[in-house]
């Protein structure tokens, strides 16, 4: 079944042989709840605790693919949720420190993680809009909810060099990619349109 699902996304577009590869390695299954197993291997999105979703394969894969991540590369994900974005970018070999605001999913995924053998460098539970300034810089941030707008703290945290992938909208989301060329500069580009549940913002 994940065979077919790696078919599936070959022929949507994702090239990267090792995100395949990682797709390829993960039982999605087991990140899902129980009543939804059945669809683990569906390019399809489905829900988890909090009101929140586990992302469609081809986001994860597209996502992923955007980060150009090499072994060892400083991750921040923005948004644990079910923990399988987590598990992909970990199969890269990234050190990956991710971020989680609903207190459910943080102790629920926490938990989870301990159990399958994953270990990301942290899990925080905390606003995601304000990044990690503390483990900055980063090669890589990756966003998995649909932030209003792209988030300033998140920039300043780039490495140079490093990658910003993030949804932006409202009620539908443009993929957008910030690549840090220096200090103050940042290349821009947008590559289609995304649904996400929104990225939410700590206002105290």
């Amino acid at each position: 079944m994940r065979n077919k699902l790696v078919d599936v996304l070959i022929a949507k577009g994702i090239v990267d042989p090792k995100v395949l590869d990682a797709i390829r390695t993960i039982p999605r299954h087991l990140f899902m709840d129980s009543g939804f197993e059945g669809h683990a291997y569906q390019d399809k999105a489905f829900p988890i605790a909090a009101e929140q979703t586990i992302s469609q394969p081809y986001t994860v894969a597209f996502q992923t693919e955007l980060l150009a991540i090499k072994p060892g590369h400083k991750i921040l994900e923005i948004g644990t949720g079910s923990g399988y974005q987590t598990a992909v970018l970990l199969e890269l070999k990234a050190k990956v420190y991710t971020i989680e605001r609903q207190l459910e999913l943080f102790k629920k995924t926490n938990l989870f993680f301990k159990k399958i053998g994953y270990t990301p460098k942290k899990i925080i539970f905390g606003d995601g809009y304000k990044g990690l300034p503390e483990e900055a810089p980063f090669d890589g941030i990756i966003v998995t909810a649909g932030a209003p707008e792209v988030p300033k703290a998140l920039l300043s945290q780039l490495k140079i060099g490093g990658r910003l992938v993030v949804p932006v909208g409202i009620d539908e989301q443009i993929m957008v990619i910030f690549t840090r060329k220096s200090e103050k500069e940042f290349e821009k580009k947008e590559l289609g349109v995304f649904r996400f549940v929104p990225l939410l913002e700590d206002k105290n």
